[in-house]
């Protein structure tokens, strides 16, 4: 009797809101060639019903929409869920990037965009979703075991379970979105180190070329707002590192 093929995992849920209609139907045909399922929304409130009602993996929010615009509606993801969100904005002006990254967005595209483009970018963030790192040949110095055998990193009042992809302030446990995490775990494998912002584009975002620096930016900010502000500190002209 042959063994049975191992189950495929289920496709990929991909919220897609957008007003155009057009732009809408594109994308949604797009991703679905390239094996998501989605589901669509034409304004805000409606994505939010549909997000509250089903389970998706991620989320592609356009800025302007009807009735709840893009940044409104992350804000009220972001109240219950860490699910990666990308945004895109039809403005290159900085102010829909700097809005959406605040409101807790992971990425964002600049329309037009291509399409395989918006993939990689999709491609990249459920990378972060599922983000384990490597285990590392010896410990560090700073690290310890912990109870359940993983290594635990401390930072001061900072503790970061590396195996259970975990974060608490104080004993407290912290909640991070999948970027905040993959972010600060960078920062962990670097304590003490300045990282430059280009270097945390390439190997946090994933970016291949030279991304925007602002949603480095934001990120930290959000981290400092999370962890402590003192945590992360700013090396001027150059980047950022974690103290000790």
């Amino acid at each position: 009797m042959s063994a049975s093929a191992p189950a495929s995992p289920p496709p990929v849920r991909v919220l897609l809101v957008e007003d155009d209609e057009l732009m809408r139907r594109s994308f949604a045909v797009a991703l679905e060639r390239y094996g998501y399922r989605v589901a669509t929304a034409a304004d805000g409130l409606a994505g939010l019903e549909l997000f509250r009602d089903e389970g998706f993996d991620l989320l592609v929010l356009d800025v302007m929409l009807p009735g709840l615009d893009g940044i409104g509606l992350c804000r009220r993801v972001r109240e219950t869920s860490l699910v990666p969100v990308l945004m895109m904005s039809a403005r290159g002006d900085g102010l829909d990037v700097v809005a959406g990254l605040e409101a807790g967005a992971d990425d964002y595209v600049v329309k037009p965009v291509d399409t395989y483009v918006l993939v990689a970018r999709i491609r990249s963030l459920l990378r972060r979703a599922t983000y384990a790192p490597a285990p590392a040949a010896a410990p560090a110095a700073d690290t310890e075991p912990s109870p359940s055998g993983e290594d635990l990193l401390v930072f001061g009042d900072l503790t970061i379970d590396t195996g259970g992809l975990e974060v608490s302030v104080s004993g407290h446990p912290v909640a991070l979105t999948p970027t905040e995490l993959k972010l600060l775990l960078e920062f962990a494998a670097h304590p003490g180190l300045v990282l430059e912002r280009h270097t945390l584009l390439r190997n946090v975002w994933e970016y291949g070329w030279d991304g925007d620096s602002r949603v480095v930016d934001l990120c930290v900010q959000r981290l400092r707002r999370k962890l402590g502000r003192d945590r992360i500190e700013t090396v001027r002209g150059f980047g950022y590192k974690l103290r000790r």
